[in-house]
């Protein structure tokens, strides 16, 4: 009888990082702390990645885009204000158990709504490339526009 051998799926199966393990060594936006935690180095990702960001009270990001990466933003505490398009000239707000989708190339900042809490989220992106374009936009409109998701099956709030 032969012996047994080694499951493949034991160094090529499920990867647990745990929240000590992260990594700040990536790309940061004034106003923000991000933190690595699945990429192909920790966790041998190939088309995902996802890490924590941490906004503080009072605090905002300076505009910037992703690249051709798209993301996804789920908010575990704290209240997000995200502006987007080409001068932040729209607006909308999420909270705890929200998901916000940030399309690839879309001007955007995020803005900590609270004067004393801080904003804590998990953040997933499509790509390992840690794409972040810092942009100066000059002309940033004053009063956004409250932009309400909207879709065949969930239809805008009534005002």
């Amino acid at each position: 009888m032969t012996a047994p051998t080694a499951s493949k799926w034991r160094l090529h199966g499920v990867r647990v990082v745990h929240a000590d393990e992260l990594d700040v060594n990536t790309p940061q936006t004034p106003g923000m702390n991000r933190a690595a935690a699945i990429t192909a180095a920790r966790a041998g990702a190939e088309k995902l990645w996802a890490g924590t960001v941490v906004i503080h009270p009072k605090a905002k990001t300076g505009a910037h885009h992703h690249g051709p990466v798209e993301s996804v933003i789920y908010v575990v505490s704290g209240k997000a204000r995200m502006k987007w398009g080409d001068r932040l000239e729209f607006i909308a707000e999420a909270g705890p158990g929200d998901f916000i989708y940030v399309p690839p190339f879309v001007p955007h900042q995020e803005i900590n709504a609270s004067d004393d809490q801080p904003l804590s989220c998990v953040l997933v992106r499509s790509g390992q490339e840690p794409v972040v374009v810092n942009l100066d936009i000059a002309a940033v409109e004053p009063n956004p526009e409250q932009v309400h998701w909207v879709d065949n099956i969930h239809p805008a709030p009534k005002t």
